[in-house]
């Protein structure tokens, strides 16, 4: 008789760190539930997707019902629901000064409220199956030190921090571990994003703010999005079972704590 496979439903899953976690956690052996509000990336991110089940959900994180649906759905077609990535999350540069209501609104609906459905929908969940899990919510370096022209950013990814905490001793007589994950520079479209602005607000040549913060990383490189999946194959498997509440940084050497 086949052994159940493990579930994982990764938030932001259509791309870049996402896809990265979605690809490293296949090889790990779970059957996946990617998320993402685009949905023909979603569908061709889920197509390459080969060496397991996995399912494609179009849905806005920032939906309480429709993340909530989304957990449903991955349980009902995977057949259980182990683990919840809260994994999407969207950047701003803007001088603090310069911040309006409706861009700050922005950030705070995908990086904070989306990552609160998200604990929410996955606690529910695993107590109504009777068993523990793990959630893993995206932070960043930006969640341990504050960094010019993203500061509706920096505020967003110091929440997620606050909101791990939180929920670790919320949860942690369910058997439930809340943990996350706190990148550096990632090469994805994020940071091509975050260049550009930086360019237009500056007047700094476009690639010299990604360049100048990749040359403070103490192992000299860029992150990839695999670099990260690693760290969340060790928080979504059982060798972190003793672990809860941490946001782990891993940036290459940037910002030590």
């Amino acid at each position: 008789m086949a052994t159940q496979k493990k579930v994982a439903l990764v938030t932001g899953g259509a791309k870049g760190i996402g896809l990265g976690i979605a690809e490293r956690l296949q090889r790990d052996g779970f059957a996946l539930a990617l998320v993402d509000m685009n949905g023909a990336q979603l569908e061709a991110a889920a197509a390459g997707l080969r060496d397991g089940p996995v399912i494609a959900i179009t849905a806005d994180v920032t939906q309480r019902d429709a993340v909530f649906a989304a957990v449903d759905r991955a349980e009902a077609e995977l057949g259980g629901f182990d683990v919840m990535i809260n994994n999407a999350g969207i950047a701003q540069v803007q001088p603090i000064a310069e911040i309006t209501e409706a861009e700050l609104d922005q950030v705070h609906e995908v990086n904070v409220k989306g990552v609160v459905w998200g604990i929410q929908a996955a606690a529910a969940k695993f107590k109504a199956r009777g068993h523990g899990g793990s959630i893993i919510s995206a932070a960043s370096i930006a969640a341990h030190d504050g960094y010019a022209m993203l500061g509706a950013y920096c505020a967003s990814k110091f929440a997620v921090r606050a909101l791990t905490q939180v929920a670790a001793k919320e949860f942690a007589a369910d058997g439930i571990t809340v943990n996350a994950y706190c990148p550096g520079i990632v090469g994805t479209d994020m940071w091509t994003e975050i260049d550009a602005r930086f360019a237009e607000l500056t007047g700094a040549a476009k690639g010299a703010t990604y360049d100048a913060f990749v040359k403070s990383i103490a192992l000299g490189r860029s992150e990839t999005p695999e670099d990260v999946a690693g760290l969340v194959s060790f928080l979504a498997g059982p060798d972190s079972a003793y672990m809860t509440g941490q946001c782990v940084i891993i940036d290459g050497g940037m910002v030590y704590r």
